[in-house]
């Protein structure tokens, strides 16, 4: 245990205010170490409160943002998802992280958790935008014993698990959903779909085998601005819910979410048995699209996904039904994003 965690275990078993110079005394360390520690300790979300000739104070924490590795592994539940989970304050990019750590023998679920990346990656070649403070970014290795053409589908279940968690721990005063393939997105009052989350895959191939796959997510949580060229169609859970959301509560519901989910999945290697409840959370469904397929652009209308995870459309041309694949292939709204 650090100096760090023996004051804030100290100030958690006080309850009241604890002076300066106790803390010094009993932990051996100079006032100015105190000090840094307590200033660490609120940066990271802890709500202490500084009385002069009185000391400090922890508040509740209960509705605290306080994201830390502690406060994520208290509630994970899961048998493998997250163990080992490390948790980084900044990074260049968790995808990156976890394929350096699956070359050094990290076991299948290991999880890297970053507080700020600055080195994010989107899909095709795209950077995400990640400002300094508020969100979570985070990748996980897998080494599933799973066919190479089944692997894009891990992106839709964990897209599911996003939206599933995101619900539990959310009110219902607005509406987040799925957007396919794999954006949680969120409507404030029957507005416009903005986009909280995007999801990567990447996957490390060794003599025409798996040998390991991240997959990636970025989630504006307690953002409050965004760029002008993405803020028509991003938006956070702090902005959509009006409230500060507990960061580590919903890092640990995604993953407790996941690995069920990603049972699920593997006994079948398709999305049969989670399609019904990913077409509950899909936005999509029953509203007119463009298929920006490179090779023949098309409308039509959404029906649902199928067993693949693959977009069914009704072709507005001929009435067929069109499987669309992700891919290269980009869906949007008639009449925007969504």
């Amino acid at each position: 245990m650090n100096r760090k965690q023996e004051i804030l275990q100290r100030l958690s078993r006080s309850g009241d205010f604890v002076s300066g110079q106790e803390l010094c005394e009993e932990l051996h360390i100079s006032r100015t170490a105190v000090w840094k520690n307590i200033q660490k300790l609120k940066e990271e979300g802890y709500p202490i409160e500084a009385v002069t000739n009185k000391g400090y104070r922890l508040l509740s924490v209960e509705n605290a943002d306080i994201f830390t590795q502690d406060q994520v592994m208290r509630r994970l539940g899961t048998e493998w998802a997250g163990r080992p989970l490390l948790f980084r304050e900044e990074t260049g990019s968790t995808n990156d992280d976890i394929f350096a750590l699956a070359a050094q023998g990290y076991p299948h679920g290991t999880l890297v958790v970053a507080a700020r990346q600055t080195a994010g990656k989107g899909r095709r070649g795209r950077t995400w935008i990640s400002p300094p403070d508020g969100n979570i970014y985070m990748s996980i290795l897998l080494k599933p014993d799973l066919r190479p053409d089944v692997t894009p589908m891990l992106t839709v279940v964990m897209a599911l698990s996003v939206y599933q968690a995101t619900v539990d721990l959310v009110s219902d005063d607005v509406r987040f959903g799925i957007k396919w393939p794999n954006d949680i997105v969120v409507s404030v009052d029957g507005g416009s779909y903005r986009k909280v989350c995007g999801i990567l895959t990447e996957m490390r191939m060794e003599d025409s085998e798996i040998s390991a796959i991240t997959i990636g997510i970025g989630l504006n949580v307690n953002q409050t601005r965004f760029d002008p060229e993405i803020a028509e169609n991003a938006t956070s859970y702090r902005l959509a819910t009006g409230r500060s959301i507990n960061r580590a509560a919903l890092t640990a519901r995604i993953w407790n979410r996941f690995e069920e989910n990603y049972r699920l999945f593997t006994q079948t290697q398709d999305f049969s048995q989670l399609r019904p409840a990913y077409e509950e959370g899909l936005v999509n469904r029953g509203r007119a699209v463009h298929v920006l397929d490179p090779r023949q652009p098309f409308t039509g209308t959404a029906l649902g996904i199928g067993d693949r995870g693959e977009l069914l459309v009704r072709s507005d041309a001929d009435g067929s039904v069109v499987h669309v694949s992700s891919g290269e292939v980009s869906v949007r709204g008639v009449r925007g994003y969504v």
